[in-house]
Formats: structure tokens, C-alpha cells, sequence
């Protein structure tokens, strides 16, 4: 007998009525299921009410700003978020990538490319739950369910970006490994790995820092100089 696959929601925050559209058509045609946000405490009130698979952000909105809605979305969990805006600074997008984004896409946006960045972040999403088989792991005094896709260090919750969490599910998966650069980026990223030592230093750091703050007496992740990271034993 055949179910009914369940819908991936996707909540869309953006104020401007055209772009809004636009990225749920865009949504629409990988048969996901938009809903549009045109404020902060707009989508805010949707994220009470439901469970989101992603989110997409704009850093300019009236009223709350896209940088408060990031620090709230990130306080209560690690769903996956998506920046969408027109300030393409570096330093901006590093701040938001350490503030808990996931990725960050500038405008103007090219359709396809938000598209291929949705479609590699969900199934990262997907594919780190599904290949833990809905148990949970456990390391030192790290616990993750899975399944909650919570993260208790030292008796602590810990919270996570979509990136950090997987990155930590992939290290306690196979924590013998060393992880090169390269290994972590086309692991969590499911995309080419090209060099980008940044983007994967910033999230590693993030992870380590939380970490730390959790159980400042213990270390949990070992650079390897020369050959990557793994869990330190």
C-alpha cells in the first residue's frame, strides 16, 4: 500500500511582495511547500506554530531585523536557515554564517542556484538523520537525539546550526576518522569542494566554541595539522 510522502515546509521570510513570489514559485516547483513571511514577527508566529525543514531569510525587514529573527530562529533549534540578501559583504556574510545561518545567497539571486542550494541543504538535513538510522549517539558527555535532533553537552542543550549539528553527527558517526577539510565539506555541503577553507574553518570553529562553553574542562575535536579533524579520545 502506498503512503502519502510527507511535505517539506519551507517558510519564507521576505518583505518584498515580488521576491516573496518569486522564491515560492521557485519553492513550488521542487514540490515543497511554501508559506510566505513579510516580517520578523510574522514568521516568527509561524515558527509557534509548526515544524519547519527550512528557512528562508532576509536580513532587511521592517521592524524586527533579519539578524534578530536569525538569533531567534537558532534559539530553538538547528533547522536549517538560508540568508537571502542584498548585502553581500564578506564580513556580513561571515557574521551571519557565525551568528547560525547555513548558507547565504546575495541578490540579485540567480533562480536555478537557490534552487540547487535548497535542494543541498534539505538533503543534507535528510540524509544526516536517515544514516543514524533515528538512534542517537553519544561521545564523552555529548548526547544527540536524532530523532529530536537535540544536542545536551554536560547536561546542557546545546544549539546548533544545520551545518554544526551535521558536522557533529558525521565526527561521532566514525569517530576513529580524521575528516579532511574536503571530506567534512562535500559531506555536509553535498557539493564540490573547491578549496574554500573558510567556510568550513567558520563552522568548525562555531562548533568547537559551543562546545567549549558547554564543558569548558573537556576537548572534544582534534585538528590533525595537515590532514583534517576527528574526535579526540
Amino acid at each position: 500500500m502506498s503512503t502519502t510522502p510527507t511535505p517539506i515546509n519551507i517558510l519564507v521570510v521576505e518583505d518584498d511582495n515580488d521576491i516573496n513570489r518569486l522564491l515560492c514559485r521557485i519553492i513550488e516547483k521542487s514540490h515543497y511547500v511554501p508559506q510566505a513571511a513579510y516580517s520578523g514577527t510574522e514568521a516568527l508566529i509561524y515558527l509557534e506554530q509548526k515544524r519547519w525543514d527550512l528557512v528562508m531569510l532576509d536580513l532587511m525587514l521592517p521592524g524586527m531585523t533579519g539578524e534578530e529573527v536569525l538569533a531567534e530562529i537558532r534559539s530553538k533549534g538547528p533547522v536549517p536557515i538560508i540568508i537571502i540578501s542584498a548585502k553581500s559583504e564578506q564580513q556580513t556574510k561571515i557574521d551571519c554564517l557565525r551568528s547560525g545561518a547555513d548558507d547565504f545567497i546575495s541578490k540579485p539571486f540567480d533562480v536555478e542556484e537557490v534552487s540547487a542550494r535548497v535542494d543541498s541543504l534539505l538533503r543534507r538535513s535528510r540524509h544526516t538523520y536517515e544514516a543514524t538510522g533515528g538512534d542517537s549517539l553519544s561521545y564523552k558527555d555529548i548526547r544527540i537525539d536524532t530523532e529530536a535532533k537535540t544536542v545536551m553537552v554536560n547536561e546542557t542543550m546545546l544549539l546548533l546550526t544545520g551545518r554544526e549539528y551535521a558536522i557533529l553527527v558525521l565526527l561521532m558517526m566514525s569517530p576513529a576518522k580524521v575528516f579532511s577539510k574536503s571530506n567534512l565539506f562535500e559531506s555536509v555541503w553535498n557539493e564540490p569542494y573547491h578549496g574554500d577553507d573558510n567556510t568550513v574553518n567558520v563552522h568548525m570553529s562555531n562548533l568547537r566554541n559551543k562546545l567549549s562553553k558547554a564543558n569548558p574542562d573537556e576537548e572534544y575535536i582534534e585538528t590533525i595539522w595537515g590532514m583534517g579533524y576527528r574526535l579526540k579520545s
